[in-house]
């Protein structure tokens, strides 16, 4: 399908947060993109790095329309929620000012909204990048995403990347991010699930950035973040008693994991005590058993390993 000129509209948000070596290369991911946004809104949220200056100057070679707004330190969910206000087109994305779009982000993700009138959002998968732009995997290994009704998918835990996502703005306005929650972006993923389809393209069309000050590496808070989001969601999906216990599990289990690999496994066995429900199969349980019983410089060693050898197949991300 091709775009009719115009027709579409894109209001873009980029909230930066103490991102200056990063943020001049996720405005011009946005600012290079085929299909042009309406206007590009970037929310300073408290940089003390010398981000603002770099902002400046990305923004002076912006070819639409571009505004600057600096704000004491409020948190993610209070600025998305201010540049959604302030932005006025037919579809909504935000990027991370770590983040980037890869060529033909835009265009890919208004043909999905365009075609999908049932869709809330338009997502797809996601690579992960280090600190000099090295793809170290993509979502595709490891999440079983699709289209459609996503209820369950949400429900265990498999979330799209935010850079990812292109969402209509008709549907956003009703919920927006909840500001009292830590996981704001899953937590209006479930509410939105309750709206309609999400559409999905496989193609790995942006890149999420894994450095030292990510959130996602407080296994703690996101692990008591997802079982809040889950709660709340129990009216809004319409979830049984026996769903959510079954969800709950599977979430608890899938962090026994993560735990493990960060090197924590005595909070690892205890979730795995309350869990056993969630492990997909007897061999997942064998790994689990296994990856415990390793010393932390082997699981180091292969953790490694593995983003070594997906440097050398994916390289590396160009804007």
């Amino acid at each position: 399908m091709k775009l009719a000129p115009n027709t579409a509209t894109v209001s873009v948000v980029v909230p930066s947060y103490n991102h200056a070596p990063f943020i001049t290369r996720c405005l011009s991911s946005i600012i290079k993109q085929s299909h042009r946004p309406l206007e590009l809104i970037v929310i300073d949220d408290g940089s003390d790095d010398g981000s603002l200056l770099y902002i400046e100057q990305a923004l002076n070679d912006c070819p639409f329309d571009c505004e600057l707004l600096a704000r004491p330190h409020r948190g993610l969910a209070q600025i998305l929620n201010e540049g959604m206000k302030r932005s006025r087109g037919k579809y909504f994305a935000y990027l991370g000012s770590d983040d980037l779009w890869l060529q033909g982000f835009l265009e890919s993700r208004v043909k999905l909204l365009q075609l999908q009138a049932s869709a809330v959002l338009a997502y797809g998968h996601t690579f992960v990048i280090n600190e000099n732009d090295q793809i170290l995997e993509c979502s595709s290994e490891w999440a079983p995403y699709r289209g459609g009704c996503v209820r369950e998918m949400l429900l265990h835990q498999t979330v799209p990347l935010s850079p990812s996502v292109l969402y209509r703005r008709e549907v956003l306005e009703r919920h927006g991010w909840n500001q009292a929650s830590g996981l704001e972006d899953y937590d209006l993923y479930l509410r939105l699930s309750s709206e309609g389809d999400f559409a999905f393209d496989a193609e790995p069309l942006c890149a999420w950035r894994s450095h030292g000050n990510n959130t996602s590496r407080d296994l703690d808070f996101m692990l008591t973040e997802c079982l809040s989001a889950q709660q709340r969601a129990v009216d809004v999906l319409d979830i049984t008693a026996d769903e959510l216990k079954r969800a709950r599990s599977d979430l608890k289990w899938r962090y026994a994991s993560d735990f493990t690999k960060a090197g924590q496994k005595l909070k690892a066995l205890r979730l795995i005590c309350h869990s056993l429900g969630g492990a997909p199969s007897y061999r997942s349980v064998g790994k689990m058993i296994m990856a415990l019983t390793l010393p932390m410089p082997v699981l180091r060693w292969r953790r490694r390993l593995i983003e070594k050898r997906a440097t050398k197949y994916y390289g590396s991300i160009e804007i």
